[in-house]
């Protein structure tokens, strides 16, 4: 099935989801344990109808809830199909699904909390350190390249963050290799900065704000607060 576009995922208004990185992400307010098992159990139960189901988390008083399809189809430039992990349809019409059942059960939806983490290593030599990575993160190597035509690490089980390699200038010193990127809904990003602002960050680049904001701590690292402003809604 191929993947969806920015534009495709704005267009289906999935009002309770938001597109974080490859998937799409939403939060479930409950009372208690038993509620939240609940609306997992309803959850699963239209998931069999469909034959697709998200990733579930439940914690003190939430649901997390993560859809993202493991055989989208990306066909490069030259035409080339590549197997990725990314939004389908399959993913909007369950999103679809699940927010009828959660309104069926009296449950609002925060989408503003969503949130994902992926970690970034630049270097010009992915391939070759990408197995050692793969078997450090996973303890498998086939975890390099797992639903991505790059040498991006994924755990399967999704007990790690992602690892993507970004490119290194090796003449620059001193230099950060490793960062961290947070990937937030889009009415979230402003709050995000602003909170890391207020305990003593800095902005280090907002050239390509709102999608992405670099934030420094006071000793120079930074991370990332990213936003996929193509899937958002447009008002």
């Amino acid at each position: 099935m191929d993947m969806l576009k920015g534009e495709q995922i704005a267009a289906a208004d999935l009002a309770d989801w938001r597109k974080l990185a490859q998937g799409l992400h939403a939060r479930y307010l409950v009372d208690d344990f038993s509620s939240g098992a609940r609306l997992v159990a309803a959850v699963g139960e239209a998931g069999d109808a469909l034959g697709h189901h998200p990733r579930v988390s439940i914690g003190q008083g939430y649901v997390d809830l993560k859809l993202v399809s493991d055989d989208a189809i990306y066909r490069d430039g030259e035409g080339t199909e590549h197997v990725v992990e990314w939004v389908t349809q399959q993913d909007v019409d369950l999103a679809r699904r699940i927010t009828e059942i959660a309104a069926d059960h009296e449950l609002k939806a925060d989408p503003a909390s969503v949130s994902d983490l992926e970690l970034g290593l630049d270097t010009e030599r992915s391939a070759t350190i990408a197995p050692v990575w793969a078997a450090l993160l996973t303890g498998t190597a086939e975890a390099q390249g797992r639903g991505t035509p790059s040498d991006e690490i994924r755990d399967a089980t999704g007990r790690v963050p992602n690892l993507w390699f970004g490119d290194a200038d090796e003449q620059e010193t001193p230099r950060q290799r490793f960062h961290i990127e947070v990937y937030v809904a889009p009415e979230a990003a402003d709050q995000r900065i602003a909170a890391a602002l207020a305990a003593g960050g800095t902005i280090a680049d907002d050239s390509n704000a709102p999608s992405l904001t670099v934030i420094a701590d006071q000793d120079g690292n930074k991370g990332i607060v990213c936003v996929d402003i193509s899937a958002a809604k447009k008002d």
